[in-house]
């Protein structure tokens, strides 16, 4: 496990060993587990957007891109 970035609004984590990534949306309260080429196109899309930035309100547009994908709830403990 890797933790790959984490701000107020997103935290990703990569799965090496099952070629897949975590994206919780802290916004929202929901995630998702992203395998194969989903995780590569959210990696790349990840990658691109920050190079235009990492405020919050910059990766608004990116993350509501995977919203649909966002469907289990993240519970904090």
């Amino acid at each position: 496990m890797q933790v790959v970035f984490n701000n107020t609004i997103l935290y990703v984590v990569a799965y090496p060993t099952v070629d897949g990534i975590e994206v919780i949306d802290k916004r929202r309260g929901r995630g998702a587990l992203l395998c194969g080429g989903t995780a590569e196109r959210f990696k790349r899309e990840l990658a691109d957007a920050l190079t235009h930035g990492d405020q919050a309100d910059d990766l608004d547009p990116f993350i509501d891109n995977f919203d649909a994908l966002m469907t289990q709830p993240a519970i904090y403990q």
